[in-house]
């Protein structure tokens, strides 16, 4: 199963959803559905402007346990 570490990395970059959405232009209830890892489908341009956002890698984003 792959599991989205948002919340994780969010906690460490202290940043709240809200702040996320305004920095990346995604909408808050993609971001909101990351965090508590209930969304089926991610666009590729949403997943690399939360890289950019958090100067992380997709491997730092997504888990596969």
């Amino acid at each position: 199963m792959i599991k989205c570490r948002l919340r994780v990395l969010l906690a460490e970059h202290e940043l709240s959803q809200k702040e996320l959405a305004e920095m990346t232009g995604i909408q808050a209830m993609t971001i909101n559905k990351m965090y508590n890892n209930s969304i089926v489908r991610v666009p590729l341009e949403a997943i690399d402007k939360i890289c950019e956002a958090l100067q992380c890698d997709v491997s730092d984003l997504f888990k596969r346990e």
